[in-house]
């Protein structure tokens, strides 16, 4: 234990620690399987736990990184569409897309920056949202703020794991991302559960 968390410690105090995150958080915009959020939690732990990087550079950077990703899951929709490579015409690709489109006509605002909040969703609306040509000067100003506030959400659980919870930057780290996970998850789940519901009302 005593080695990680001088291990987790080292991570903490490089230089480089803020850009491996940043990476992380941008890969994440693209490919939903890369820890993006477990990264900025874990970081967001590290800064309470052990005092470095500092909390609100670790939430500048994601929301930075966060931002960028969006944007440029923007421009691949709008230059490129969603019809080109294979994996877009999955079926459920094809439906997370359709709903993006069809929540975008209504609100788009509300819809870009709930989806932030939501892996799969997230890379559906940018995606569609750029097919759909949104206005890009209202699509980059709600990712903007979208971006910022998930950061600092996820750095925040970690932070507050960290806090609380007595062990260490461990303890701190896993604790925080476990809880991170579980709220995601749950999100997931309440989500399916209401897109349930309202295929059996329409239907």
């Amino acid at each position: 234990m005593d080695g990680v968390d001088a291990w987790l410690q080292a991570i903490a105090a490089s230089p480089w620690a803020l850009l491996g995150m940043a990476a992380l958080v941008f890969a994440d915009a693209f490919l939903v399987v890369v820890p993006g959020e477990a990264a900025v939690t874990a970081f967001g732990a590290l800064a309470v736990s052990h005092g470095t990087p500092p909390l609100a550079g670790v939430i500048v950077v994601a929301g930075l990184a966060a931002f960028a990703g969006d944007a440029c899951c923007y421009l691949v929709g709008r230059i490129v569409g969603v019809e080109r490579w294979a994996w877009m015409r999955g079926p459920r690709v094809r439906a997370a897309l359709e709903w993006a489109r069809a929540r975008l006509e209504r609100n788009a605002a509300v819809v870009l920056f709930t989806a932030r909040f939501v892996p799969f969703a997230r890379l559906a609306v940018n995606l569609a949202a750029g097919a759909a040509r949104v206005n890009p000067v209202r699509y980059l100003g709600v990712a903007a703020l979208a971006a910022l506030a998930w950061a600092a959400y996820q750095a925040v659980i970690g932070a507050v794991v960290a806090a609380v919870v007595p062990g260490g930057p461990v303890v701190a780290v896993v604790v925080s991302i476990v809880v991170a996970v579980g709220i995601g998850v749950g999100i997931d789940l309440v989500l399916a559960r209401r897109a349930r519901r309202r295929s059996s009302v329409e239907a």
